[in-house]
């Protein structure tokens, strides 16, 4: 089996990921007001039915609707499997996001790149050097810091406020949230191999569509109604948000390793936190304010340094013209 190599115009994929980056910073933040109102069903296959009819104009556009008949069956199972892991990824985040906070979401999610790079390594036989490898260890442990720091702040807040019979809940958010992070991985390593077949807007054409049909049955459109002005226009965020940052994603998995974009999405995290203080400052009463102590900071400063690293260090040289 062919498998995929990256383009190597790494400044591209760099920009393409920080794009990436700074939109699954911002979503969560709409989604904990949206997951109020509109049941976390609806909510993702709206994006996905949204995201499908912007995708499917595009390669319209462009004269790339075709090149689905070329696939064989064995790509065609692969890429089912990223649809559903790609479903499973939202369904499980979004319910997650219902008993956590923003940033704490975020921060779990991690996982899902560091399974992505570690996959990369393995599967695609991606280059990692030893100041790869300390980058990546830094990042681990500023994650483990800053979950550490979060889940204490927690159990102190609600020990305060008397409401520790949440605390249950803000568990089982945060195991939901792995959970998704598992099965994004997965789709982030079937999306990378189906790029020898497609190109990366006709890939996630046929996820928005798969994943829309799938959901309709289990969907309660007519929720949309009841929605006012400022909430629609938090969905509409959350929509195009989907096209750009899976678009921006899977370009960037063309020029650059997985390794490398999975590096700078770790700091989507940090990203958020600074996304919600804006908010909670410009809006107050949309979110909770971010309680974050001088472990967390540590973590945060351990993530942004380790994430640095990995991408930025080891890149192959030029080779000297003779």
């Amino acid at each position: 089996m062919t498998l995929h190599r990256a383009s190597g115009q790494w400044r591209l994929g760099l920009g393409l990921s920080l794009c990436t980056a700074l939109c699954w910073a911002t979503l969560p933040l709409a989604l904990k007001v949206l997951v109020g109102v509109l049941d976390p069903v609806t909510l993702t296959w709206f994006r996905f039915l949204v995201a499908a009819g912007c995708t499917t104009a595009w390669l319209a556009w462009r004269g790339e609707l075709g090149g689905y008949r070329a696939l064989s069956g064995r790509s065609w199972a692969l890429l089912m499997l990223a649809a559903l892991m790609l479903l499973g990824n939202y369904v499980f985040y979004l319910l997650g996001v219902q008993h956590t906070s923003p940033a704490n979401a975020q921060l779990l999610i991690q996982l899902a790149p560091l399974l992505m790079a570690l996959g990369g390594i393995w599967l695609f036989r991606e280059p990692f050097r030893a100041a790869q490898w300390i980058g990546l260890a830094l990042l681990v442990a500023g994650l483990g810091l800053f979950f550490h720091d979060q889940l204490h702040q927690a159990w102190a807040r609600e020990a305060a406020s008397g409401t520790a019979r949440h605390a249950g809940g803000y568990v089982l958010g945060s195991a939901l949230v792995v959970v998704g992070a598992v099965v994004w991985a997965v789709y982030a390593l079937a999306q990378k191999q189906l790029l020898v077949k497609l190109g990366s807007m006709q890939v996630l054409l046929a996820i928005y569509v798969a994943a829309a049909v799938v959901l309709l049955p289990f969907a309660t459109p007519r929720a949309l109604l009841a929605l006012d002005g400022r909430q629609w226009a938090l969905l509409g965020f959350c929509a195009l948000n989907t096209v750009g940052a899976y678009g921006a994603f899977a370009e960037a998995l063309a020029h650059w390793e997985a390794s490398r974009v999975s590096a700078v999405i770790a700091t989507t995290p940090l990203l958020c936190i600074a996304a919600a203080s804006v908010v909670a400052t410009l809006l107050p009463g949309w979110l909770e304010p971010e309680h974050i102590g001088v472990g967390g900071w540590i973590g945060a400063s351990l993530v942004v340094a380790g994430s640095a690293s990995v991408s930025l260090l080891g890149r192959p040289r030029a080779r000297a013209r003779t």
